[in-house]
Order: structure tokens, then C-alpha cells, then sequence
């Protein structure tokens, strides 16, 4: 008898109470149901007479289904797992422990996914988030600390499976970024990128001294969600200053070299937004006209404020007190986050991307709040 397969089909076995669990949590049965009462108004011959609402139910029903199936999924997985496993320890095949050992891991992990987007029940967690990158005081340093924090977002945007792209971007004068503005498209983009809008401190010997000397330096991520083009915000043509210019950027290899590059001042808040990686002025001052309305959208419900024309912009300041997170590389490795106490020591993993346990902390401090 293989020990390994006998402990890993015990532990399968029990783990089959945690998934009835997480079954309750997502309230399983009742999003059948509302699956069952959807379908029925589809087979309503007038349903299609109203576009707009008929996309929205199937929408709907696409996204309860995804849930459905991925949790069906799971519980078919262990089954398979608890099989396989039992099947090693009869015939006593030594060959079967690793196969049945990572897969045990995989839907531990699958399972620990799952139960973090249930905490996602935000009204926009599941949108598109739009996630700009703008240094503090200092410079070269706070540049390409910057650009060291699109790099981090970015690499976990691609890891994840969510397509990022490139909005804007306005190069640093010696290195690094002035400002940078990307999109991260897929289901739930918003809920998770939303633990990182605030400030970052960066404490490291710079490579821009050549003193060698200790620099703490600070850049501010904000992340809003895509907004379905919102007929509640109207903005008025003589409330807005729209100037076009040539595309910049190291962000750039995918930028066009024209003069179709758009930058909005909105006057009343002093917002700004810009958009260059479309193909024409048109397109980009679409998009900028659409991250506009996200960003006075996001003020107006994080303030909860009743009319756009109270909107004072954004005040906070890039510096030391503000901070949501540090990362130090010197003298000693460590990203701690200020709000929750996560920490992780490996610092050049988390600058790779791996900042998934600092999203799940802040998601779980949430909920509990």
C-alpha cells in the first residue's frame, strides 16, 4: 500500500464537504433556477422584439451558465481525482502518486479561485478596468518606478488570460513613463484591479545615482471600470478642451507616429485624459471621450455625489503617508501592503506580476468589513 495515495484519497474525500459548501456559498440551486426561468422568457415570441433587452437576458444567462459549469466541473474533477486515486492504492502503482498529488493541488487552488470571486459582488466588479499610472515628486526615479508598476499590472493582466492593451502613453524625460493609461479587458478585470488604485512607495539604491545612494520614491495606479456607454453623463462641447498631438513612446512600439493622438482637458474638475493606439483622431477621441465618462462616473459613485458639476477632481497627493503598498529592495526584500498586512518577500516575483495574494487579501479584509 502506497501511503501518499491513501492520504491523498482520505484528504479527497473530505474536501468533497468543502465543495458542498462552496455549491452553497454560490447559491448553486437558485442560479439554476434563475437559469430555467430565463430560457422560458426566450422562448417568448415577443422577446426579440427588444434588441437591447433580449442581449442583456442572454448575456445573463451566459454568465450563470459559465458558473454553473465551472462549478459542475469542479465536483466531476474531484470525483475523478478520488478515483484515480483509489485506483493507485489497490494496484499499488507507485507511478500514479504524482499525477494524483497535482491534481489534488490543482483543485485545492481551483477551489480557493472560486471562493475569492464570490467576494466580487461589487455592481461593476465583472466590467473592463481602465488603469492609468502617473509618477510622484522625483523625477527620473519616480518615472521609472512608474513604469516598473505598468510593467507589474500588465504582466498580471497577460498571466490571467485578460487582454491588455495600451491606451496612452507619455514618455519619461530621462527613463520610465509621465503618465500611461492601458486597458485590461475579460470578466471581473475591475474586481480584482481595484486593490491596487492608490499609492505605491518604492525604497531602493537608484540606479540613477551614482552615489549609490538610498531613493524612496512614489506613483499612483488608478484603476476605474469600463463603463457601458452611459447616457447619465452628458458632457457639453464648451466644458471641454480637446487638443490633438503627435504620438509618444517607448510604450510604443505599437503606437502610430501621426498626429492623431487626443488629449481632453475636462475644464470644470481639471480631469485629464488622453487617448493614441487607435487607428485614426476619430477612434481615439472616442475612446477618450468614453474613459472620461468612466472616471466622472467612478468619482461621482465613490463620493456618492448626486450631479457631475460636484465633482472636484482628484486631490490626493503622491507622497509619503498616502501610501497603499511599499515595496523595498534594499536593505532587505519585502512588498508589504499597509491595509491589509500582506506581505511577500519575494519582491522580484511580485514586480513580475505574482501580486495575486495582495488582491485576495484586500478582497477577504472587504468582505469582512
Amino acid at each position: 500500500m502506497i501511503i501518499a495515495l491513501e492520504d491523498a484519497k482520505y484528504q479527497l474525500g473530505n474536501f468533497r464537504d468543502n465543495l458542498k459548501e462552496l455549491g452553497s456559498a454560490l447559491r448553486i440551486d437558485s442560479l439554476r433556477e434563475q437559469v430555467e426561468e430565463l430560457e422560458k422568457k426566450t422562448s417568448d415570441p415577443d422577446f426579440w422584439n427588444d434588441q437591447a433587452n433580449s442581449g442583456k437576458v442572454l448575456q445573463q444567462v451566459k454568465q450563470l451558465k459559465d458558473k454553473i459549469e465551472a462549478y459542475d466541473s469542479l465536483c466531476a474533477r474531484l470525483e475523478d481525482a478520488i478515483t484515480l486515486a483509489e485506483l493507485g492504492s489497490e494496484e499499488n502503482d507507485e507511478s500514479m502518486v504524482e499525477e494524483v498529488l497535482s491534481e489534488q493541488s490543482a483543485i485545492e487552488k481551483e477551489e480557493e479561485k472560486m471562493r475569492i470571486e464570490i467576494l466580487l459582488s461589487g455592481e461593476y466588479d465583472r466590467n473592463n478596468a481602465i488603469v492609468s499610472f502617473h509618477p510622484g515628486a522625483g523625477g527620473t526615479e519616480a518615472q521609472d518606478w512608474a513604469q516598473m508598476l505598468y510593467r507589474m499590472i500588465t504582466r498580471w493582466g497577460e498571466r490571467h488570460g485578460y487582454n491588455v492593451k495600451l491606451i496612452d502613453w507619455l514618455d519619461g524625460e530621462e527613463a520610465g513613463l509621465k503618465s500611461a493609461t492601458i486597458m485590461v479587458e475579460g470578466v471581473n478585470a475591475y474586481g480584482y484591479l481595484k486593490s491596487e488604485n492608490g499609492v505605491h512607495r518604492l525604497v531602493r539604491v537608484s540606479p540613477f545615482d551614482s552615489s549609490g545612494r538610498r531613493h524612496t520614491s512614489f506613483a499612483s495606479v488608478e484603476v476605474m471600470p469600463e463603463f457601458d456607454d452611459d447616457n447619465t453623463i452628458e458632457l457639453k462641447e464648451e466644458e471641454l478642451e480637446i487638443t490633438a498631438h503627435r504620438s509618444s513612446g517607448a510604450g510604443g512600439q505599437h503606437i502610430n507616429k501621426t498626429d492623431s493622438a487626443i488629449r481632453i482637458l475636462h475644464i470644470p474638475t481639471g480631469i485629464v485624459v488622453g487617448c493614441q493606439t487607435e487607428r485614426s483622431q476619430l477612434q481615439n477621441k472616442e475612446t477618450a471621450l468614453k474613459m472620461l465618462k468612466s472616471k466622472l462616473l467612478e468619482i461621482k459613485e465613490r463620493e456618492k455625489l448626486d450631479r457631475i458639476e460636484d465633482i472636484q477632481g482628484n486631490k490626493t497627493n503622491i507622497e509619503w503617508g498616502a501610501q497603499i503598498r511599499s515595496y523595498v529592495f534594499m536593505p532587505y526584500t519585502l512588498a508589504k501592503d499597509t491595509r491589509t498586512g500582506y506581505e511577500d518577500g519575494n519582491i522580484q516575483a511580485v514586480m513580475d506580476g505574482e501580486i495575486d495574494g495582495f488582491i485576495n487579501a484586500y478582497l477577504k479584509m472587504n468582505a469582512q468589513g
